[in-house]
Order: structure tokens, then C-alpha cells, then sequence
């Protein structure tokens, strides 16, 4: 699957590198711009890449940050040891993840790898926000905690360069 020059260019500003293993774009800020990107399973040299939904939305992944920061990591984790229905709900995610990866491409070291620490720990909010960001509110209960924590991250206009809209 191909990618825009001006998606491309974007991301690359948006990461300081140019990107790696796009396969498209997975959601898109409301400014317009990419701010998830779904990768190759596997990189161009070869490495096994599990990350699916990679956030790459400067601002967006700032704020994260802060949250990671705060503990929010290992609250949820203990919340996924004392709440049955939330585990599940987790566990389904991180299916719903593996599902997805595969409709892309099977790599069999990571076969079974979600991200995010799933399904049994959260050890990374922007993966989990990614997976809610590209498949929907839904696919990913504390991811879906995240994007309500963060707000309107977007309001501020778009995190690199003028909108894509604005560019014409």
C-alpha cells in the first residue's frame, strides 16, 4: 500500500526521522495531518516490527508522556489484577491488535507479541491510544481512557507545518 509524498513528508516531521515501515495511514489528526501511521510487521532490513499503531503525533505523544510520568501506567495495571470485566476487555484488544498485524503480514517472531504490554500490563500509553485512535473508540478500553485524558490535543492547530488543506 503506498503512502502520500505529502503523508510521508509529515510524519518525517513530525518523528525528526524519516519514517520506517509505513503501510498507511492508520487515523488522522482532525487538523488533517497523520497522527497514526500503521507499520510493516516487518522493517525494510528485515527486523520484526510489532508495533502496529504507531503514534506520531508530536503533541499528542508529549502529553503522554505526562501521563506516564504520573503512574497512570501501573494504576491501570492493578486495575486489570482486581477488575475481571476490564482484563477481558483488554485481552480482546490485544486480539483485536494481532488480527490486524496479520491482515498485514505474519511474521512468526512476533507471532502472538501484541504491544502496549497486553494483554496482561500497560507499559505503553501511546500504543494503546494508537490501537484506539486507528481501529475506533472501543478496540481498546485504556486506550480509550487515555484519548479522554489527553482532550483536544489538536485545538491548537496542527503539530508540524500548515494543515494539509492549508497547503493548497
Amino acid at each position: 500500500m503506498s503512502i502520500s509524498a505529502d503523508d510521508r513528508a509529515a510524519v518525517a516531521a513530525q518523528l525528526g526521522r524519516p519514517p520506517r515501515g509505513i503501510h498507511e495511514v492508520g487515523h488522522r489528526c482532525p487538523c488533517g495531518h497523520p497522527d497514526v501511521v500503521t507499520t510493516e510487521p516487518r522493517l525494510e532490513d528485515g527486523t520484526p516490527f510489532p508495533t502496529t499503531y504507531y503514534l506520531t503525533c508530536p503533541r499528542a505523544a508529549s502529553l503522554i508522556g505526562t501521563l506516564e510520568a504520573s503512574g497512570l501506567m501501573r494504576e491501570m495495571t492493578e486495575r486489570l489484577a482486581e477488575d475481571p470485566e476490564l482484563a477481558a476487555a483488554y485481552a480482546a484488544a490485544h486480539e483485536r491488535y494481532l488480527r490486524a498485524r496479520r491482515e498485514i503480514g505474519e511474521v512468526p517472531e512476533i507471532d502472538g507479541v501484541s504491544a502496549g504490554g497486553m494483554p496482561e500490563r500497560v507499559k505503553c500509553l501511546h500504543v494503546l491510544a494508537g490501537q484506539s485512535l486507528a481501529q475506533g473508540r472501543g478496540a481498546n478500553p485504556l486506550g480509550d481512557e487515555v484519548l479522554e485524558l489527553l482532550g483536544d490535543w489538536w485545538r491548537a492547530g496542527p503539530c508540524v507545518g500548515a494543515a494539509p488543506e492549508d497547503q493548497a
